[in-house]
């Protein structure tokens, strides 16, 4: 089963670089990566040429012009670009471990779609990491992150086999998260994609709700699929938009939508 990976970024050079070596050294290489830019310059598009060069990835790089917060759009655009069956979402601020993809495609399952977490990182240990650390894997190792100032929480501490059992016994909801987060690419299309009409705050929970209302069932991979998530600041979040975005989410609830009507495709005023 081909795998894309889809991950958001805009105007982040240097988490985006850590992001992609993350990717480049899975353990499991059959897949492609979309990277989903929301109108990012140059610097950017410099990184992922760079990275082009050192890396056997294949890179799928969609883009479109800068007009404020619209990752939903450029979300959408990625799905329909993506050329696996299977999509495995995550963000441009997220380092997987070297298993990411080898436990998404290990859970995936025909009529479900995964929920994952993430380790927040502070800001010191984000710019802190170098490649180095990536390809070793000491940004997920726990002495590592205790020497430098960070408790790494139990996402981290737990083995293969715990992790097992604390996806059953958590008791986190199983939402749609979008740093974490996969399902089959065709579910994506029935739901038809992400509500354009959403800013930041619960786009991704709105997505995932709609895939429920569709019979598609959530399973907790939490502790098994882990990344670690680079700090930064969010100077797009602001209570209009959070407003707005409650008010999409109240009604596709209410109304039990499976369709957006402001999606991949487009509904049309009468």
């Amino acid at each position: 089963m081909k795998i894309s990976v889809i991950f958001s970024t805009y105007n982040s050079p240097a988490w985006l670089e850590k992001v992609l070596w993350g990717f480049h050294y899975q353990t499991d290489g059959n897949f492609e990566l979309v990277i989903a830019d929301d109108g990012s310059g140059d610097e950017t598009r410099a990184v992922i040429e760079n990275f082009r060069q050192d890396s056997h990835l294949d890179i799928l790089h969609v883009w479109q012009e800068d007009d404020g917060f619209q990752k939903c759009r450029i979300l959408n655009k990625a799905i329909v670009a993506a050329r696996g069956d299977y999509i495995v979402m995550t963000d441009g601020d997220c380092i997987p471990r070297n298993d990411f993809v080898a436990v998404h495609r290990e859970y995936a399952e025909p009529g479900y779609f995964l929920s994952g977490g993430y380790v927040k990182l502070p800001l010191a240990v984000s710019e802190a990491i170098t490649r180095e650390d990536i390809a070793e894997g000491r940004c997920f190792d726990q002495q590592w992150l205790r020497d430098k100032g960070f408790k790494p929480p139990l996402k981290i501490t737990s083995t293969p086999r715990q992790a097992v059992i604390f996806n059953h016994l958590t008791l986190t909801n199983r939402t749609w998260n979008g740093h974490n987060a996969s399902c089959f690419k065709q579910d994506a299309l029935m739901v038809n994609g992400f509500d354009e009409r959403m800013k930041y705050g619960g786009l991704d929970c709105e997505f995932g709700g709609r895939l429920l209302n569709a019979g598609i069932r959530a399973k907790q991979i939490r502790y098994s699929a882990i990344c670690v998530h680079l700090d930064h600041a969010r100077g797009y979040v602001n209570d209009e938009d959070w407003r707005n975005n409650r008010v999409i989410r109240k009604t596709s609830i209410r109304e039990k939508l499976i369709e957006t009507p402001q999606g991949i495709r487009q509904e049309t005023a009468s």
